[in-house]
């Protein structure tokens, strides 16, 4: 098999909590990122209060010669106050994912509203990454190929690609990348597993927004057709479960995309997981086709090693989550053990 022609470097921590400070008290971790209309490069990252309850905060990149290196916190743009965000005993908007489409104008987000029901995915809009639009919780368009609502469950990892492609039936459309769970115990103790037909453990699902829907009624971002399974475990680092890490970035081969694959043991109905090991993989999809995977590694190109990632809330957990270019390089921002957020340089190998 030919060697995956892309690598990543650790370079170093960006962010840590404020000692002191109640909404990191458990963390930040996991960011997304954007560019502001100043040009600044910005993380959003999830700051984690105590009892695991999620905000999304704002702070501005600090950059020495060419390498991010630290930031600097401007407060918090998305509260968990929203009945569809909270639960009795559970809140949060949690793990933002941030995709800027040059033919909307805009910085979609894609989160985790830990409501009644448990994790779901939420989407909202903005075009300066401080004030957001909701457009509410993700709706699926009934497959009865499929034969099952893929609103009943839990949802995470959810990330929309740069620029529209042609969908399978071949309407032009934004595609977003999805994970359900199927285990709905978490919702109704001992319901067990409901799985369409193939892979049971959770695994990266696309779906299609036709594009001209979207001109219609932008509330439509929300709305998710044409699921289709697009990749499942398949080597050791991912063997539990894999989920998509930052949006897709067009490279030569295809759409690279970045995501984590998970070993370990998962205890039912636990938030903070502490038996797991999370690493950073990486597919290529094809540019045409992109629910079609053409490589992909096999093993880590990332796995939890220095301190930072091997030690913190929920241990040895390397979670990629924004991709951002600074100076003509490329930096992905990764979350390390539920606690701090990381950056490695992304690089392509020439010579493979």
């Amino acid at each position: 098999m030919t060697p995956f022609p892309y690598r990543l470097t650790r370079a170093g921590v960006v962010m840590t909590p404020v000692a002191g400070d109640p909404l990191e008290a458990e963390g930040v971790l996991n960011p997304a990122s954007g560019r502001g209309p100043d040009g600044e490069l910005y993380l959003l990252p999830r700051l984690v209060a105590e009892g695991n309850v999620s905000r999304v905060g704002l702070a501005r990149v600090v950059v020495e010669d060419g390498v991010p290196v630290a930031v600097e916190r401007q407060g918090v743009v998305l509260e968990p106050d929203r009945p569809f965000e909270r639960g009795r005993d559970n809140a949060g908007v949690e793990d933002p994912r941030i995709t800027f489409i040059p033919a909307l104008g805009l910085h979609v987000m894609t989160y985790v509203a830990y409501g009644p029901l448990g994790p779901h995915t939420a989407v909202a809009v903005s075009d300066d990454l401080r004030a957001w639009r909701r457009l509410g919780p993700v709706s699926f368009e009934y497959d009865d190929e499929l034969g099952i609502d893929l609103a009943l469950f839990h949802n995470k990892d959810t990330v929309f690609f740069p620029e529209p492609v042609t969908a399978p039936d071949g309407t032009p459309s934004f595609a977003v990348l999805h994970r359900p769970v199927w285990d709905l115990g978490g919702i109704r103790p001992g319901e067990g597993e409901h799985p369409p037909a193939g892979e049971t453990r959770p695994s990266i699902w696309i779906a299609f927004i036709p594009v001209e829907a979207v001109e219609r009624d932008l509330a439509e971002l929300a709305r998710w057709r044409q699921n289709r399974f697009l990749a499942g475990p398949e080597f050791p680092f991912e063997e539990l479960k894999i989920g998509a890490g930052p949006a897709p970035r067009r490279v030569p081969e295809g759409w690279l995309l970045l995501h984590h694959g998970v070993t370990g043991r998962l205890e039912p109905g636990v938030d903070q997981q502490k038996n797991v090991n999370y690493a950073a993989g990486a597919m290529i999809l094809d540019a045409d086709e992109p629910w079609r995977v053409i490589d992909r590694t096999t093993e880590p190109l990332l796995s939890a090693e220095t301190a930072d990632e091997r030690s913190g809330i929920v241990p040895n957990v390397v979670f990629p989550t924004a991709i951002e270019t600074v100076d003509g390089r490329d930096w992905v921002f990764y979350g390390m053990a539920d606690s701090k957020i990381g950056v490695a340089s992304l690089e392509r190998d020439v010579s493979k």
